[in-house]
């Protein structure tokens, strides 16, 4: 049921509030009876997209999906706080935990707090939050990553860079509920000096432009040093007119990293760039507001009478992940560009807690802060 009170977010000549709705509605209608939000119609779910998914449907007026969404998540959670990498039809189908997926919660119940201000809702998942950011930062390596999962020995600069958002956003819950956890913030220093200096000892993913933008979209990297970080690639991965690739060697664009991207811009405050990246993604965009999460160009089968490639949609499918991006980018450029609500700025982290010190670091490098002697 719509929440008939919601003044839901638009940005002026791009997307009003009506194709918001429509578009949230498209994530509702691809939710499974339980809750559980999957890729698409019949995919898995994994829980960094469902969250996402639930503060999409949210900022979309959806209340009683995003709820939904929440309530099913703590069922799920492992006794020692992780969350399974992959669910299908409400049953884990791979379940090592993730860090990354885990940590997310944090981001969307505090997404939650700041768009409805229910301390209930917040005091309810708090103890699942809790149990989540304990586990991940029991993961940390002494140089301030944090392994994918227990079983493997890397980790991932995307996950990691989101990681420190969650942590963040975690520091922000404790504060509200006033219930401290030093440990986070001494984890969440660590992490974001390694995402500032040690990128070369993640796992090499760099053909990915996630691990391209994330450091900048997750807070880590910041002013000049997050401008110089996307102009340094920028024409790898942009395509003017369709969006950015997902990897740099494919001629395929899709719209979850585009936006993402373009909320990487306007935490920096480069409205131009992030506008103009959230207008060229709307070429996925189906009348009924779904989006396909992306488009090959140039490469598809040869037309018959012309004999040149057909640019095609590629996977054949509509994802709930690409409209959740679309509505939380909408959300963010909303508030320079048209309306936005509470939550416009989850992502740009200005109602996160503060930044982290840098204290007690143990991969070599002196800390860059101390604690203050009385």
């Amino acid at each position: 049921m719509r929440d008939p009170l919601a003044q839901l977010p638009y940005v002026e000549g791009i997307l009003s509030a009506e194709q918001v709705a429509a578009t949230a509605a498209s994530i509702v209608a691809m939710q499974e009876p339980w809750g559980a939000v999957p890729w698409t119609v019949g995919e898995h779910v994994d829980m960094w997209n469902h969250v996402e998914a639930a503060m999409a449907m949210l900022v979309g007026g959806e209340v009683e999906a995003a709820e939904r969404a929440y309530a099913w998540m703590p069922a799920l959670q492992h006794a020692e706080g992780s969350f399974p990498m992959k669910i299908v039809n409400g049953v884990p189908e791979d379940d090592r935990g993730d860090v990354n997926m885990t940590a997310y919660l944090a981001v969307g119940v505090w997404h939650h707090w700041l768009v409805r201000r229910d301390i209930g809702f917040v005091r309810h998942y708090w103890p699942t939050v809790r149990a989540a950011l304990d586990w991940v930062v029991s993961q940390q390596v002494a140089w301030g990553g944090i392994n994918y999962t227990p079983t493997e020995d890397y980790c991932l600069l995307t996950g990691c860079s989101s990681i420190y958002q969650s942590l963040r956003a975690g520091v922000a819950l404790a504060d509200l509920l006033d219930d401290p956890q030093p440990e986070w913030e001494l984890a969440g220093g660590r992490l974001g000096h390694a995402v500032r200096e040690h990128r070369d000892l993640f796992e090499d993913k760099s053909t990915y432009s996630m691990d391209w933008y994330y450091p900048v979209l997750g807070g880590a990297v910041r002013g000049r040093d997050a401008f110089e970080l996307l102009d340094r690639r920028w024409d790898d991965f942009v395509v003017p007119g369709l969006g950015i690739h997902c990897v740099d060697t494919n001629p395929w664009v899709t719209g979850a990293e585009t936006c993402e991207l373009a909320m990487a811009l306007d935490l920096l405050g480069d409205h131009r760039r992030a506008l103009a990246l959230l207008a060229d993604v709307q070429h996925l965009r189906e009348d009924d507001g779904r989006y396909w999460t992306g488009w090959v160009y140039g490469e598809g089968e040869a037309d018959p009478e012309t004999g040149e490639p057909r640019n095609v949609h590629w996977p054949v499918e509509h994802t709930t992940y690409t409209a959740a991006a679309v509505i939380l980018a909408v959300d963010a450029l909303g508030e320079v560009a048209g309306h936005s609500t509470a939550g416009s700025g989850i992502m740009r982290g200005t109602s996160l807690a503060p930044h982290f010190a840098e204290l007690a670091l143990e991969c070599g490098c002196p800390s860059a802060d101390s604690v203050s002697v009385q």
